[in-house]
């Protein structure tokens, strides 16, 4: 009889459930309704793609409507808004929740956890800076853009860290225990 923890497979699941509920819980009952967790979060990533778009030589018009930013925009041009949904957040959650559930070294994990959430907020601060180009551009492209373009793009990246995470974590693994 295979006992269950000893399955790496179910390990991964079980592991993996556990986390994803409560994350989950933590997020819907506590850091949504009780913190301005995704309003920080969406104003760093503004800020970083304005930064971004000056250094590029573009001109900003500034939007500081309240405690946080969450609109970008090119002078001459509407701009886009940053909502919630597109921060990263349970994105990132997910990324650091299967590196946690998958098999592999806790001191791997120690830098390779941070490195995919900060790549991937990198990214998206990208993506975000992208969309303010696009709306300058050609806004008719804004919308498929933003649907698809970029939507495939993080999550392919997500994707591949998260193959890079298993195929070295397996050929770790079946190297300690070849010794």
């Amino acid at each position: 009889m295979i006992v269950p923890f000893k399955n790496p497979v179910f390990r991964f699941i079980f592991i993996g459930f556990v986390a994803y509920i409560a994350w989950y819980f933590l997020y819907e009952l506590y850091l949504l309704p009780k913190t301005p967790i995704d309003g920080y979060l969406v104003d760093f990533l503004v800020r970083c793609a304005e930064f971004l778009l000056r250094f590029m030589g573009f001109e900003l018009s500034v939007f500081d409507d309240g405690l946080f930013r969450n609109h970008i925009a090119i002078v001459g041009t509407p701009g886009v808004t940053v909502g919630a949904p597109c921060d990263g957040m349970i994105l990132m959650a997910l990324f650091a929740i299967f590196i946690f559930a998958y098999p592999g070294e806790n001191k791997r994990r120690l830098w390779f956890i941070p490195f995919g959430l900060i790549t991937i907020q990198l990214l998206n601060v990208i993506r975000i800076a992208s969309l303010a180009l696009i709306v300058y551009w050609n806004e008719d492209y804004l919308s498929f853009n933003h649907d698809y373009t970029f939507t495939v793009i993080v999550y392919s990246y997500v994707f591949l860290l998260w193959y890079w995470w298993s195929k070295h974590s397996n050929k770790t693994l079946s190297h300690q225990n070849e010794h």
